[in-house]
């Protein structure tokens, strides 16, 4: 293995601030050396459309993965709620970091709360969880769609576009923005989606003693609670075009797993919800606990709500 190793990243300030931050415990705790390639993904560049109708959160993974199997870097750094389920043969997940929060958070200049908006207040979502999850708790409300980086998204919102907008609370801690965060949704008011907050190393499959070390910098509870939450959407063909939202959490060894699912195009109907746990300590039962959420959602009805 080599002790000089390059990281490709995204361009957008969050996503350079991930890599940094892998580069620095690369540094501090494996004694590795990296240089980052930045790179431009069509997931950046395709702004005037929503994710589930251009192809889904992979077109922000696409490229830097090309870079991997080129050759011209050794590992990609991910936010893990952005990476498909199914990751294309020859490529793997050789760690995933602890946690930050994993809530969503409201972002408004005028109010303080989602309960504060006005009737018929605009809202800018472009996830179709949110936007569901949204309708469910207040179905007066007009959510439009809302594209780009963390940064266009808050100028979007402080050019008027909207009343206030939903945002991972996660980015927006890690780039110092927390002073914009009005409120956070408790999870019980609006579940996240698979992996969020927490961020995914992806490297070549070949690359078995990068594997290695890289595996020193996985947080196992953090690990091991998003390989349920993904299973989850994996059993039940998830991607953005779906509304699903899984988020797992421990009770001692215990692993308690929640889901929701709303549906694909009619977005005012309302949620199935499903909640599971089990004493988790590897990733088959993690994953067999994701499954049977899903198991459950589908008794639910979830045939009915998911496409085709």
């Amino acid at each position: 293995m080599t002790l000089s190793i390059t990281i490709a990243t995204r361009e957008s300030r969050l996503a350079l601030w991930q890599a940094e931050h892998v580069q620095a415990r690369l540094a501090n705790e494996l004694g590795l050396t990296a240089t980052l390639l930045g790179m431009t993904t069509r997931g950046d560049q395709i702004l005037d459309r929503t994710l589930s109708k251009v192809g889904g959160k992979g077109l922000f993974v696409k490229e830097l993965e090309t870079a991997l199997a080129e050759g011209r870097a050794q590992l990609a750094v991910h936010s893990l709620k952005d990476v498909p389920m199914e990751l294309p043969e020859g490529f793997t997940l050789a760690a995933v970091l602890e946690r930050e929060d994993p809530r969503d958070a409201f972002v408004s200049n005028d109010f303080a709360s989602l309960a504060e908006l006005p009737e018929g207040a605009v809202v800018g979502s472009s996830s179709l969880r949110r936007v569901t999850q949204l309708l469910s708790r207040r179905p007066d409300l007009r959510v439009e769609p809302l594209r780009g980086n963390l940064d266009t998204r808050l100028r979007k919102l402080d050019e008027g576009g909207y009343h206030a907008i939903v945002l991972a609370a996660a980015g927006l801690k890690r780039l110092g923005l927390g002073h914009r965060v009005r409120s956070l949704f408790e999870v019980d008011q609006m579940l996240p989606c698979a992996g969020q907050g927490a961020l995914g190393i992806e490297i070549r499959a070949d690359e078995t003693a990068l594997a290695a070390a890289l595996g020193r910098l996985s947080h196992a509870p953090t690990l091991l609670a998003c390989e349920a939450e993904r299973a989850v959407s994996r059993a039940l063909g998830g991607s953005c075009s779906l509304p699903l939202a899984a988020h797992a959490h421990w009770q001692g060894s215990t692993l308690c797993l929640d889901a929701a699912l709303g549906h694909a195009e009619e977005h005012r109907l309302p949620l199935l919800r499903s909640s599971v746990a089990a004493a988790v300590s590897d990733v088959a039962a993690a994953r067999a606990l994701g499954q049977q959420a899903a198991t459950r959602l589908r008794d639910l009805g979830a045939g009915s709500y998911l496409p085709g």
